[in-house]
This record gives structure tokens, C-alpha cells and sequence, in this order.
């Protein structure tokens, strides 16, 4: 079980990078007049390259989901970081360039940081489902930052901006993860059973949202503003919320603490640090009309 829910993770990886590639150059040139509200949305939907990425997160939500049925948050959603390992060739063809060695640095980095985190960490999955009453604190917090990073986000423009939104984006999709797993556990109870759980309508709202304002982030700024926040970030929610709300494990004591903790360090430099060169590798796009 745990071998195929590694194989989904990294699947659904390879189908985000499309998505997220995809969907940053459909969204980069649109002016900030028409990105008020739904008029973004509007706009992109007139755009193939923007429902190219749609497909692409389509197809990596499906196999998240089966992967989130096998095994844990702690196993599944650290492997999504290897969204950069299949974006930077991808972002390297476009831009007519050969990878570069710092690139390949960092990747080889990344792989060995999280086969290391898997073999001495020992995640174990807990409860797939938790009460509303034991999402309450989690809800709470996640609500308090949101709420925060979008004013902030009224108040910006350009770089700053585009962090705070992909802050907020980063909070949505790690606890989208935490509802899949929900989600995924009742399917066997039947269809009705799925429509009458909380976690699937809060699924669906939370999903809503995050993909609103993960266009908005991409439309706000640079795809290297963005990209490392949401990479790094959803995975670290969905690691919180998995050990506070759902009671995962890590199977470590004493000194292996330390070198999980170097090794969570070690993991999250070099993300944003492939998210980076992901970003500048990305083809420049027609410059957005000042708002």
C-alpha cells in the first residue's frame, strides 16, 4: 500500500507542475482591471492554455486523492514537493535551455532529504476522519491567518501581493488534503454516505477558493513569488493539521527528532530554491496593464 500511495503522490506531482506551468502563463498577461471579482475567472476561461492546466490539476487531484486513501498527510503530501523535480525541464524546454547543474544539485538534494525523511521518520497514518469539534482550533487558526493575509493583499500590489495570496493558497490546498483523506474513506459506505459527510460540501468550498485564489496569486505576480509559497506551504499545513487533527505519527525519539527537524530545514531550502529557478525559467509573458 504504502509503494502505490508513493507512485500517486509523485503522479499527481508530475500532472500539478503541467497545471501549474500551464496555468501561471494564461493568467500572467491579464490586466489588473479584469482580475477584480470574478472577472478573472472570466477571462480565463476563454483561454485553452488555462483549461490545459485545469485538466492537469483535474488528473492530480484524482490521483492525490487515491494516495491520500493508502497512506498518510505525512507520507503523501512531503512527495508533492516533487512538483519542481518534473517542473523544471518542463519550465527549462520552454525557455530553449539545458537544465542547469545548481538545478540538478538541488534536485538530487530534495530526492535524498525526503527518502531520508521516509526511512527515519516512519510516518503512520492515524484517523482518516476527525469531528468537527477537533477541526475546531485548526479552523480557527487557518481563518485568522486568511483573513489577515487577504487584507494585506487589498492593501498590495505586485510582489507582495502575490506572497499573501499564495499564503492563503497554501492554507486552502494543505487542508484539502485533510478533507480528501475524509472524503476518500467513505466512498466504500456508498454515494449517499459521501453527499451527507460536512468534509465533502467543505471540500468543495475550501477547493473553490483556493483555486480562486491561486489565479489571483499568479495574475498578481511573478510565478517565483508564488510558486515557493504554495510548494512549501501545502505540504507543511497538511503535516500540522495530519498530526494535530487526524493524530498521524512520526516513529522517531531522541536524536532522530534533530535530523528530522535538519532534514525538514534541508528540504524546505532547496524547494524554494528549484521554485525559484522553476519560476525564472518560465517564459516572460505580455506586461499587465497598471491598475
Amino acid at each position: 500500500m504504502t509503494i502505490v500511495a508513493a507512485f500517486l503522490g509523485l503522479l499527481a506531482a508530475a500532472l500539478f507542475a503541467v497545471a501549474s506551468a500551464a496555468q501561471q502563463r494564461a493568467a500572467a498577461d491579464v490586466p489588473d482591471e479584469a482580475a477584480r471579482g470574478l472577472g478573472l475567472m472570466r477571462t480565463l476561461i476563454r483561454r485553452p492554455l488555462w483549461w490545459v492546466g485545469t485538466l492537469g490539476d483535474g488528473g492530480g487531484f484524482v490521483a492525490q486523492a487515491a494516495a491520500l486513501g493508502l497512506g498518510s498527510l505525512l507520507l503523501v503530501q512531503p512527495l508533492l514537493v516533487t512538483t519542481l523535480l518534473f517542473a523544471l525541464p518542463l519550465s527549462a524546454r520552454w525557455a530553449g535551455r539545458p537544465l542547469s547543474r545548481s538545478d540538478g544539485g538541488w534536485a538530487l538534494v530534495l530526492v535524498v532529504a525526503l527518502a531520508v525523511f521516509v526511512v527515519v521518520g516512519e510516518p503512520t497514518a492515524g484517523a482518516d476522519r476527525a469531528s468537527p469539534e477537533r477541526w475546531f482550533p485548526a479552523v480557527v487558526a487557518i481563518v485568522v491567518v486568511l483573513a489577515g493575509c487577504l487584507v494585506g493583499a487589498a492593501l498590495r500590489r505586485g510582489t507582495v501581493r502575490a506572497v499573501l495570496l499564495a499564503t492563503c493558497t497554501a492554507l486552502m490546498y494543505g487542508a484539502t488534503a485533510a478533507l480528501i483523506k475524509g472524503v476518500v474513506s467513505l466512498l466504500d459506505d456508498g454515494v449517499l454516505a459521501v453527499l451527507t459527510a460536512w468534509e465533502t460540501w467543505a471540500l468543495i468550498v475550501v477547493v473553490t477558493v483556493g483555486t480562486l485564489l491561486q489565479q489571483s496569486a499568479f495574475q498578481a505576480g511573478a510565478l517565483g513569488a508564488s510558486l515557493p509559497i504554495v510548494t512549501v506551504g501545502e505540504p507543511v499545513v497538511a503535516v500540522v493539521l495530519g498530526i494535530a487533527v487526524l493524530d498521524e505519527q512520526v516513529q522517531s525519539s531522541g536524536a532522530e527528532w534533530v535530523l528530522i527537524a535538519v532534514i525538514a530545514v534541508v528540504m524546505a531550502v532547496a524547494t524554494a530554491a528549484l521554485a525559484r529557478s522553476s519560476a525564472r525559467a518560465t517564459p516572460a509573458t505580455p506586461a499587465r496593464v497598471p491598475g
